[in-house]
Parts: structure tokens; sequence; C-alpha cells
């Protein structure tokens, strides 16, 4: 029980002093997301710097991740988290964290969530339990890999 209080703390934590939030230039993608179960919103950009050869793709560095959102505490959350996790990796190492988180999402609560790999995300390893807040959890993550896809297709890759 001790885990599960600790988990709630990092989420409202996470909710009531936001990390990244406000949203920032300059991007290179930006995607807005609604999840029409519960009506909150993400809206969220992604700044990329390029790979040492000078491409933007999956070795290009997240440089700056920002969004502006309204909603639950989970969404809010999950979105601070997502920030924390990914600014200053590889866009393919994030793509990994998401399928990390995708996959403790889809757990029902019986995944054995890998620590090292998300960090304060395991904190949503409950949330699995609750269909319906499942994709309140994966909305930042979702407008991240859209936002990433943009800057990606923007410059032709």
């Amino acid at each position: 029980m001790q885990l599960d209080a600790m988990y709630q703390e990092i989420i409202l934590d996470h909710y009531r002093n936001p990390h990244n939030k406000g949203l920032r230039d300059p991007h290179d993608g930006e995607a807005h997301h609604i999840n029409p179960t519960c009506g909150d919103e993400v809206t969220l950009r992604v700044s990329l710097t390029p790979a040492p050869g000078g491409e933007l793709d999956e070795k290009a560095t997240v440089a700056d991740v920002s969004y502006d959102s309204m909603g639950c505490s989970i969404s809010q959350a999950s979105t601070s988290v997502l920030t924390d996790l990914l600014i200053g990796r590889t866009v393919a190492d994030g793509m990994q964290t998401l399928d990390a988180f995708t996959e403790l999402m889809q757990s029902k609560g019986q995944g054995e969530p890998d620590e090292d790999v998300l960090e304060d995300a395991v904190a949503f390893a409950g949330v699995s339990q609750y269909p319906a807040r499942i994709k309140c959890a994966l909305l930042g993550w979702m407008a991240w890999k859209d936002a990433v896809s943009k800057s990606l297709d923007k410059e032709g890759v």
C-alpha cells in the first residue's frame, strides 16, 4: 500500500507543479489532441536537434517539449512526466519509451514496469486497471508521437 501512496504522490506532484508547461518557440512540430471520452485536451510542441549528419531522423535529439493542456490530473501529470523523460534523448529512444509506456497502459495492472526506462512514469501502473483512464494517461504521449512525426515529415524523412 505504501507504493500506491508514493505513486499517487508522484502523480499529484506533477499535476500541481507541471514541468515544461507553456508553449514555447521555436518548434519543429505541433499536435493537438482531444480525448472525446472526457474532454481532456493537449497541444504539444517538439523541437529537435538534427543528428550529427544534419538530418532530422530517429537519431535527432529531442531538444524541447512544451505543452498547454487542460484536463484531469492523470492526463496533466502524464504529459509532465513525458517531458522529463524525453527531453535530451534521441527520437529513437523516445519511441522506445513510448512503447514501454503504452505496454504498461495495456497491462491491465499486471505489468512489471522497468523503472530504469520509465522512471516516474511507473507511477501510472495502477491507471492501467481502469480502461476509461488509459486514454487520459496516453493523451500527451500520442500528441508527442504526432508532433515528432510532423517534425520528421517536414524534413522529408
